[in-house]
């Protein structure tokens, strides 16, 4: 019985390593170097993203606080008003990209 837990102790090791040795030769390999330079810079993307998300959701914040204690401050509303820009009858200026004869 202790012979058949050993054989079996040696196999789980030997299938262990084998999967490890396969795993280092693969990421070795053009392909999986490539994979994984891939993969690190899908993962600095993503976290400049949420780096640069962070940084305006924050702007727009303290941008609010000094609105309001200015306003307190003072009793001048100074927040900006939005800026839209429209012809005198309230259509777009530009002309369509077809002109008159594509229609």
């Amino acid at each position: 019985m202790k012979r058949l837990f050993w054989v079996g102790v040696g196999v789980a090791i030997g299938v262990g390593a084998t999967r490890k040795v396969n795993q280092v030769t693969q990421r070795a390999t053009p392909a999986g170097v490539g994979a994984s330079l891939g993969e690190g810079l899908r993962e600095l993307g993503a976290g400049l993203g949420a780096f640069g998300a962070e940084v305006r959701a924050g702007m727009t914040e303290r941008e609010q606080e000094l609105y309001s204690l200015v306003e307190d401050t003072t009793e001048i509303p100074v927040r900006p008003q939005p800026f839209v820009e429209t012809t005198p009858s309230g259509r777009h200026a530009r002309a369509s990209r077809r002109g008159a004869a594509g229609r």
